[in-house]
């Protein structure tokens, strides 16, 4: 198995000897060749050792995490970012396809965590995913956002305003795209939920969440159907048909 090296940076001194020891313990194929306090040092650490995997604290005094990765020109590791509390950029992160450690970390996460990054290294995405978060922060009330979605095919990054609606299919979810093609995805629609702007996407039922900027009709009945922009006619449950009538401004 490959010999991963590492770079943790955090301000905490405690939480960076947690991860230390939790890493020298179970991960023993990871050699940590830096640890850093700020983000100054972390840039200069990164260019210096070029390391595999960077272990990224998000809060940090005078630059944090995402103003560091915004300031290093090359960005060519993957990226775990460690955070103490369920931060307002964790779905930017997740949209991104990008890890996230909550402390005090698992172990069993931990080892997860580096698994999937050992596994993404053998690709050529860490910038792109990278640059997509950036992206989703920088604009995060933007229309234009990207996201992330790992599809069968591997990763691929849409607009979100391309997105007409999700159907589910068991542990499947299909994306329909305004260019008329179709994304599946090993996701269900309920981590889509979670990931989608509530403001713009709505589930309307077992099977769907539609965008509601694609709605182009809304025809009455128990729960009523609504028709997409691109034609398709879909069912709008009766126990969800509040909730879309509020969303759509009725």
């Amino acid at each position: 198995m490959k010999h991963l090296t590492a770079i943790l940076i955090d301000d905490e001194s405690s939480s960076r000897n947690s991860l230390r020891q939790k890493l020298v313990t179970h991960c023993p194929n990871i050699t940590i060749v830096a640890e850093c306090e700020s983000g100054e040092d972390g840039i200069k650490a990164i260019q210096s050792h070029n390391p595999n995997i960077v272990f990224l604290d998000v809060e940090m005094p005078r630059m944090n995490g995402f103003v560091m990765l915004q300031q290093l020109e090359q960005r060519s590791f993957e990226l775990i970012f460690t955070t103490a509390y369920d931060h307002y950029a964790i779905s930017a992160i997740r949209f991104s396809a990008l890890d996230y450690l909550v402390k005090p970390i698992e172990i069993k996460t931990l080892k997860e965590a580096v698994e999937r990054a050992r596994e993404k290294i053998q690709t050529d995405l860490p910038n792109q995913r990278i640059e997509t978060l950036l992206h989703n922060l920088i604009d995060e009330k933007n229309l234009h956002n990207r996201i992330a979605i790992p599809s069968l095919e591997g990763l691929q990054f849409i607009e979100i305003t391309d997105i007409i609606y999700l159907e589910a299919e068991s542990n499947y979810s299909f994306i329909y795209l305004q260019n008329a093609t179709r994304i599946t995805v090993s996701k269900t629609l309920k981590d889509f939920e979670e990931l989608l702007p509530s403001h713009t996407f709505i589930r309307i039922h077992h099977s769907y969440i539609i965008s509601k900027n694609h709605v182009r009709k809304y025809l009455k009945g128990e729960g009523g159907q609504v028709l997409m922009s691109n034609g398709k006619l879909l069912d709008v449950a009766r126990r969800k048909k509040e909730d879309f009538m509020k969303a759509i401004g009725h």
